[in-house]
């Protein structure tokens, strides 16, 4: 992906800081907006587009956990890390329950924020881009199904799937990669907080939830690659 596109949302309220890093970024031909708070932050991603949100923790009107669950919760297409000098296990698992892509810990070496950058954005591909099974925040297409993510809803043909936030949360993962491979580090990480074999178990056992609640649709499908992850295939909507 040309670097010039890729538009980046760094929340930081120590301003040398906060300059040090719209200025390396931009040098790397980054578009970098920067703001200083919680409020400012739910401002522009209502107003704008970014490929990637960079969250600090400690903000002057609240904290960046608070803002990564409203993301999680109004714009889930919008991917975002931490980069916070909080550093217990206890607010790195936090982090990554919340949903963030990676969690990095200050000071960071500039040139290992942009590397770790592109990899994400490789990684992430067009998830958040204009998407064309997404019809409204928050609402996907996916086949016959509507998927309402507000809500945690499925919807087919007036009938209507409540879905945990954990299903809710595996299923927007795999609707935002469509037709890619997920590893299974991908999914567990983010929403689980640990890639191990218990928690690989338990994903699959969401895997076979999701399965049940797609099936009417034959257009959908669920693959497990084994040793890798899953793709979800549809080939509708």
């Amino acid at each position: 992906m040309n670097h010039k596109s890729i538009q980046l949302l760094v929340v930081e309220d120590d301003p040398n800081l906060g300059y040090l890093l719209r200025e390396y970024l931009q040098m790397n031909h980054f578009v970098v907006t920067l703001v200083t708070s919680v409020s400012e932050a739910l401002q522009k991603v209502e107003e704008s587009y970014y490929d990637l949100a960079i969250l600090d923790v400690m903000l002057p009107d609240g904290n960046g956990f608070d803002l990564a669950q409203n993301i999680q919760q109004n714009h889930p297409g919008l991917p975002f890390l931490f980069l916070t000098a909080r550093s217990l296990k206890v607010d790195v698992l936090k982090g990554f329950a919340l949903g963030a892509v990676d969690y990095l810990k200050k000071p960071i070496d500039e040139e290992e924020l942009v590397v770790r950058i592109n990899s994400l954005v490789k990684r992430l591909g067009t998830a958040h881009q204009a998407n064309p099974m997404e019809t409204t925040h928050g609402h996907y297409s996916l086949g016959a199904y509507l998927f309402d993510t507000s809500l945690q809803e499925l919807h087919y043909h007036g009938q209507v799937q409540s879905l945990t936030k954990r299903e809710s949360d595996l299923l927007l993962l795999l609707v935002q990669h469509k037709n890619q491979l997920v590893a299974h580090k991908d999914i567990l990480v983010p929403l689980w907080g640990k890639n191990d074999y218990f928690n690989k178990k338990s994903l699959n056992v969401f895997i076979s939830h999701l399965r049940k609640y797609l099936q009417e649709d034959p257009a959908i499908q669920i693959e497990n690659l084994h040793n890798r992850g899953f793709v979800l295939r549809c080939s509708a909507g």
